[in-house]
């Protein structure tokens, strides 16, 4: 416990090095004062990194609105769905070590799943790929149910009693149940709670130590609040934290549990950008990252950009093992991605998007409850564009 302590000593203590003295790129500051300016936002923290050094690291405005505490690179926050490609690595590093297959039926590892029917009847026969790329159909834990479950393994009845929601493979739908089945596969393979897994396996060795299921009291005191923009238009109203995350008594939700900073989720991506290697440790081998990176639901529509609301862009990304893949960028938030660009958004505004091709990461870390797509904001946007066009001046 002694070292673990004298890490998280050594961790804050870089974090406020890095804050005073971090590189910061032209004009983003600017722009997210902008979009704090218009009440998209109390806050934000940006980083831009490549697979070995930090571009750029900037904190603006505030984490607390009432107390006036500012927002700073050591801000926590809830990362909810960018635990996502948390979960796909480590399925992927036990398919590295030969443990489980991706096309492996789930009932190999989740016997329960053996009698599952599809809609039409048939058996559902549904592999750890179809979970990681919501094409399974499965059914979604909900209800005072799901709500009393206190682990992994309480939810898969849960799953297995709802009705399926289409034939496995026939389309593309976000399904929080299936990443949950994953993380709890790694459980029953691995012989450990999902987040003692993670803490061991990647959270330790890479140096997050502010990313958890469970924050502690310290952790909690820098918790960012979140806000909804009221109607008019015209303010910030805080929202309390989801009662379903954080709380010891609740699963390791690998579809959004996790609690993280931009310093630390930074580091997973570089790790994802090094081609799962950081600091001379290998996470992944290149076969997995190609598992991660490449798509595996063939011509689906998939994602977040399908309705003419946000454009019908559902045939320019793929979804690889739970990460999304930008196969065509299209305008607005993915017009200064290169094609490849792979990552994951989540439901208050975080962002986080790897692009292979330029060798850089954006990280977004933001608390905001009512963004009517996350991964449409124009926080998002304008943090991309002013980084881009940054680091594309001669």
């Amino acid at each position: 416990m002694h070292h673990r302590y004298v890490l998280l000593g050594l961790s804050v203590l870089s974090a406020l090095s890095l804050s005073a003295a971090s590189p910061t790129l032209p004009g983003i500051g600017a722009a997210m004062q902008t979009m704090i300016d218009q009440h998209e936002a109390a806050g934000t923290v940006t980083m831009v990194v490549t697979k070995n050094e930090v571009l750029h690291l900037e904190a603006t405005g505030h984490a607390d609105i009432a107390s006036g505490r500012p927002m700073t690179p050591d801000t926590l926050c809830w990362i909810a769905s960018m635990t996502k490609p948390v979960t796909g690595t480590a399925i992927l590093m036990l398919q590295d070590e030969g443990k489980l297959n991706v096309a492996d039926p789930v009932a190999k590892y989740l016997p329960e799943f053996a009698n599952l029917k599809t809609p039409s009847g048939k058996p559902a026969n549904l592999t750890i790929a179809q979970m990681l790329t919501h094409t399974s159909g499965l059914g979604e834990a909900s209800g005072p149910a799901a709500q009393k479950a206190r682990t992994l393994a309480d939810l898969v009845p849960i799953w297995l009693a709802t009705p399926m929601q289409y034939e496995p493979g026939s389309r593309w739908q976000y399904t929080q149940s299936g990443i949950n089945a994953a993380a709890r596969i790694v459980e029953v393979v691995s012989g450990q709670t999902f987040d003692a897994f993670l803490q061991q396996r990647l959270f330790d060795p890479l140096g997050m130590m502010s990313t958890t299921f469970y924050p502690t009291p310290e952790l909690r005191s820098r918790l960012a609040t979140a806000y909804a923009k009221s109607k008019d238009g015209q303010t910030l109203d805080p929202v309390p934290p989801r009662p379903d995350f954080g709380p010891r008594d609740r699963p390791p939700q690998g579809n959004g549990g996790l609690y993280s900073t931009a310093l630390d989720y930074a580091r997973f991506c570089q790790m994802l950008l090094n081609g799962g290697s950081f600091n001379g440790r290998q996470y992944l081998t290149p076969a997995a990252m190609k598992f991660l990176q490449t798509p595996q639901t063939g011509t689906l529509p998939t994602g977040f950009f399908q309705n003419d609301t946000f454009g019908r862009y559902g045939t320019n990304y793929g979804w690889g093992i739970a990460t999304s893949i930008l196969r065509i960028p299209h305008p607005g938030v993915a017009e200064m991605l290169s094609p490849g660009t792979f990552g994951h958004g989540g439901a208050w505004g975080t962002q986080a998007w790897i692009d292979p091709v330029k060798g850089r990461a954006y990280i977004l870390m933001v608390q905001r409850s009512n963004f009517p797509n996350s991964d449409a904001s124009e926080v998002r946007r304008v943090f991309q564009l002013a980084a881009a066009k940054a680091l594309e001046k001669p």
